[in-house]
């Protein structure tokens, strides 16, 4: 299924009828949005706090716009900016801020239905990525993780970041070297 597929549905149920519309836009962007949070931020609850602070943010945004700026809305990348302002937002404020106390590396959620042995391999990986990506400079890391983890193709980064094509596309190549250099082996040379 396209993005185009996704999309238009989406955007006609929101100018139509906001909570209806929002329930759809929730449904169809919720995985993408939770997974680059997660990139971004490395742990399960953080990025559950700041999926939620996204779509509530989009909700009160919609509740101002036009139908006609509706119409015209690309969800993607436009939740994808207010996740990225959220997440610079948080790192901003954490860095004035001391840390709270440690909580011995609490658990993540699990699906109870998914076997052991996957969760184990799915929990490793995703803090092996976590903690690799959290050593790229910001931009690096925010583009690498719209690009391979969103999908997002490089204009709508572009969007999202507020910045030229070029630079974003050597983010994501400068990001991707590094994580290589950071990994040696684990990574191979496709991109």
């Amino acid at each position: 299924m396209t993005e185009t597929d996704i999309r238009l549905p989406i955007v006609t149920a929101l100018a139509e009828d906001l909570d209806t519309g929002f329930v759809a836009l929730f449904d169809g962007y919720r995985n993408v949005v939770f997974s680059a949070a997660l990139r971004l931020c490395g742990r399960w609850a953080d990025a559950e706090d700041l999926t939620a602070e996204a779509f509530l943010r989009a909700y009160r945004a919609l509740a101002g716009y036009e139908p006609q700026r509706i119409a015209t809305l690309q969800p993607r990348p436009w939740l994808m900016t207010i996740l990225a302002n959220l997440w610079r937002n948080t790192a901003r404020s954490a860095a004035r801020h001391p840390p709270p106390a440690p909580l011995d590396d609490a658990p993540e959620a699990v699906d109870p239905g998914e076997p052991t042995e996957r969760v184990a391999e799915r929990s490793e990986t995703g803090r092996e990525l976590a903690a690799l990506l959290g050593e790229l400079p910001e931009e690096q890391r925010l583009a690498v993780v719209l690009r391979h983890v969103a999908d997002l193709p490089i204009a709508e980064i572009a969007s999202v970041l507020g910045a030229p094509e070029g630079t974003v596309k050597s983010h994501i190549s400068r990001g991707l070297k590094r994580l290589r250099l950071l990994y040696p082996g684990r990574y191979d040379e496709r991109s």
